[in-house]
């Protein structure tokens, strides 16, 4: 493979609509990298979850640099692994794969990508108490985030409150017993009303998940709101919290976090975060118009 050539993809599932390609081809020919971004999709192929293994060894049998890896394989690739670096054997997912040499190594971007999207796109915000919704793989990953950046207390809710439960005592046990709590959704009023921020991180407001995941007035204007979500990057939540007078951030800066220092992992080039992120809403754009006007989704 030639220096200035990029083979690179995504293992997942259903992830036609996927915006990566765009993205990480985009920036790669800006670093002057002539970029392949490939999907294997398991829905496409046919195949299931558990197939992740062979896609992998595909994957580097056709020279690829990586891969990224979305749901439901992020901890399924796992054992398929030669190494992890030190995050995503805390997270317990891993998103990005290397290939360096005859060793596959897995890593994480997502909680990377949230930290660095959140210090950006909200700077100064008080970090006392947050509230973190959802606990399933985008919440671990901010959730490690939140606590790396100096959160004091973190409050994990979710429709499974055991889930929530096993998330804390493992945040407990590598940041400190008593620094995250797990509780149920029910606890959400109570706990916003001493909160400091809230981030979210369940599918509500997806467009395949559409609505608000809290009532409006447990929002206020003390409150910051920080996304997940990147489609639509305007979710309802985020137009209720601006409505009550709280500061937002929407899951652009984390999708283009993350992948940024995916790139990074497979290039060894630094990719530009904030040109990204132009490119991104651009798609995100082009893509809400489609959708109206009855082209599609940009894939």
């Amino acid at each position: 493979m030639s220096q200035d050539r990029l083979l690179t993809g995504l293992i997942g599932a259903g992830i036609g609509p996927s915006l990566s390609p765009a993205l990480h081809e985009r920036e790669a020919r800006e670093l002057g990298l002539d970029c392949t971004y490939t999907r294997f999709d398991l829905d496409e192929l046919d195949l299931p979850a558990e197939a992740v293994g062979d896609l992998l060894a595909r994957a580097r049998a056709e020279g690829r640099a990586g891969v990224n890896v979305t749901h439901p394989c992020k901890q399924l690739v796992i054992p398929h692994l030669d190494g992890l670096s030190p995050d995503a054997a805390a997270i317990g997912a891993v998103n990005t794969v290397v290939f360096d040499g005859d060793r596959a190594v897995g890593h994480n971007t997502d909680w990377s990508g949230f930290r660095d999207g959140l210090v950006a796109g909200l700077p100064g915000v008080p970090l006392d108490r947050v509230v973190l919704l959802g606990a399933g793989g985008a919440g671990a990953a901010a959730a490690h985030a939140l606590l790396s950046l100096g959160v004091g207390s973190l409050a994990v809710l979710d429709v499974d409150a055991a889930r929530a439960a096993r998330l804390a005592d493992a945040l407990g046990a590598r940041f400190g017993t008593g620094r995250a709590r797990g509780g149920a959704v029910a606890e959400l009023g109570h706990r916003l009303a001493a909160a400091d921020g809230l981030v979210h991180a369940t599918p509500v407001g997806m467009a395949e998940h559409p609505g608000l995941p809290l009532p409006p007035a447990m929002l206020r204007p003390e409150l910051w709101v920080a996304e997940i979500v990147y489609r639509p990057l305007e979710t309802p939540l985020l137009r209720a919290a601006r409505a009550r007078g709280c500061r937002t951030l929407d899951g652009g800066p984390m999708a283009v976090h993350q992948a940024a220092e995916a790139l990074r992992l497979f290039s060894g080039r630094e990719p530009d975060p904030a040109r990204m992120l132009r490119h991104l809403a651009e798609l995100v754009g082009v893509e809400a118009a489609g959708a109206e006007g009855g082209a599609g989704r940009v894939a």
